[in-house]
């Protein structure tokens, strides 16, 4: 917003620099028009057409950043689901692989049992040794 404020400044002061010029030629010809309201009302209008045009570029921009951060988050879902998928696999060949009568499959046996599936359990087992 500073960006506009430093340009409606430098308008405002061009417009005021504007009207002297003017009143100094209307003295030397020893006429006064005083300014008209139409003149004030078409700067104002310009000004705010020039908010409403930057507001509009801030509007798009940050759209724009929200799309790149929505899709950004999307993909990093999509990653996630995949890397779930092959922990899902290797889970599955561990479980079939493991001895249930061995040390590791009676441990195993006792670390599922806080889990709703032996599967869940694999996944997790296998993502800590990672």
């Amino acid at each position: 917003m500073d960006s506009i404020d430093k340009l409606l400044a430098q308008l405002q002061t061009e417009y005021k620099e504007v009207q002297p010029e003017q009143q100094s030629k209307s003295a030397t010809a020893k006429s006064f028009i005083p300014p008209s309201p139409k003149s004030a009302s078409l700067m104002d209008n310009l000004l705010a057409e020039l908010k409403a045009d930057f507001a509009e570029e801030d509007a798009a921009i940050e759209l724009k950043r929200h799309q790149e951060l929505e899709q950004e988050r999307i993909r990093q879902e999509q990653l996630k689901a995949k890397q779930l998928e092959v922990l899902q696999v290797q889970a599955k060949e561990w479980l079939a692989k493991v001895d249930p009568l061995s040390s590791e499959g009676l441990w195993f046996e006792r670390f599922a049992e806080s889990y709703s599936s032996k599967l869940e359990a694999a996944i997790e087992y296998l993502r800590s040794n990672d």
